[in-house]
């Protein structure tokens, strides 16, 4: 049985967590969730290399909600390089989630934002983790997570 981690914080203004558990119970089946929430982005790194390392984890999904300020952008950027350097050391996935608050104009489409986010990120880490294929796919589609998709450069023949 798979082992997917998912770490979340509490910084965050949407519970993203709960988005990505929903769809990652849609998607199927033999896999296991284990779960870390943290106080903020900078955090996840630690939490993805626990929840490799402590509950074994074959892949972790990283939901993050930076804010608005410059200072959360390079907070933003920090704990991304912490998340590719964890992933690097236990070369495992960590699929990074983040939902930046300026990406939205207000509270609601801010909300549906994280939750759309986050359900294709979840749904991204299930099928790299048992469907690989699927994702191959779809390489050069334009895909995007929480937004319409922007589409191939060129159309397939």
């Amino acid at each position: 049985m798979k082992r997917i981690g998912v770490a979340d914080t509490t910084f965050a203004r949407v519970d993203m967590a709960s988005a990505a558990l929903t769809a990652l119970k849609s998607a199927g089946t033999g896999f296991r969730i284990y779960r870390r929430t943290v106080p903020g982005i900078k955090d996840l790194a630690v939490a993805c290399r626990r929840l490799f390392q402590e509950d074994g984890a074959d892949l972790c999904l990283a939901l993050g909600m930076p804010g608005p300020a410059e200072l959360d952008q390079s907070s933003a950027m920090i704990a991304s390089l912490g998340l590719q350097f964890a992933e690097v050391l236990e070369g495992k996935p960590i699929v990074e989630c983040f939902v930046h608050e300026s990406e939205a104009s207000n509270a609601t489409e801010l909300d549906r934002l994280a939750r759309r986010r986050a359900e294709e990120h979840a749904l991204n880490a299930y099928q790299l983790l048992f469907r690989p294929e699927e994702l191959a796919r779809h390489a050069g589609e334009g895909l995007r997570q929480g937004f319409a998709d922007a589409g191939p450069v060129r159309p397939r023949k």
